[in-house]
């Protein structure tokens, strides 16, 4: 194993702890100018997911609004919170063809990401353990008065995520501080850097609790994505 990566998995719990849990459980609000772009400013804003360790699976509870979204690489699901199905898309990655930056979403564009995304996070640096990950270390950066060792990993393309290649920084500790990436999906000329904060140990798995992107405004910068996870349980 890199490494890098071996020492970002210690500091995350160990790959013993970790292949005793099956799925993480988070209650969590997510918010952001990236949301009312998407005309969806309040659709996360009280929400239960469940991620599942093993394969690609994300469910996610809206819980204001009786809705369920199931997510798979294949397929992406709508229901009712008595699993009732309201709507679903096959090949769910091909209905963002043509789109731009500031294309609206409906509510599979919508659960298919989130999926993608939230799944990607949280397994994140177990995940680059699985066969097909080609993780390589390369040169470190100095942010925030810190030195944060980069691990630059390339997904197998059966693994639906923002794009191929993304790069991972952790600190001293060997935690993840920052995450960065293009969305193919979005807009592949973009980079996104996603800060990982509020650590906390959750039976054994040290998960970051608050994440955030930013964006410029003029001389400011505004809140890109905000996630705030409330709960978190691992079983």
């Amino acid at each position: 194993m890199n490494d890098l990566l071996a020492t970002a998995i210690a500091a995350h719990g160990g790959l013993d702890r970790w292949n005793q849990i099956k799925t993480i459980n988070i209650k969590a609000a997510i918010s952001g100018a990236f949301w009312q772009m998407k005309g969806k400013a309040d659709a996360m804003s009280n929400v239960r997911f469940e991620v599942d360790t093993t394969q690609q699976r994300l469910t996610m509870d809206y819980l204001a609004q009786d809705r369920r979204s199931l997510f798979r690489p294949e397929q992406v699901v709508l229901q009712q919170s008595d699993g009732t199905v309201v709507d679903t898309r096959e090949d769910p990655e091909r209905s963002f063809a043509d789109h731009e930056f500031h294309t609206p979403w409906d509510d599979l564009h919508l659960a298919y990401f989130t999926g993608e995304a939230l799944w990607t996070y949280v397994n994140t640096p177990f995940l680059f353990t699985w066969p097909g990950f080609v993780c390589e270390e390369i040169a470190p950066i100095e942010a925030d008065g810190e030195t944060w060792r980069r691990l630059s990993v390339t997904f197998p393309d059966h693994i639906k995520s923002h794009t191929r290649t993304q790069v991972f920084c952790f600190g001293s500790d060997g935690l993840l501080r920052r995450h960065d990436f293009t969305i193919d999906i979005v807009d592949p000329t973009t980079e996104s850097h996603l800060y990982a904060a509020d650590y906390r140990d959750v039976d054994g798995i040290i998960i970051p609790a608050t994440r955030r992107a930013y964006a410029a405004m003029g001389d400011d910068q505004i809140v890109f994505v905000a996630i705030d996870m409330a709960d978190i349980a691992v079983r």
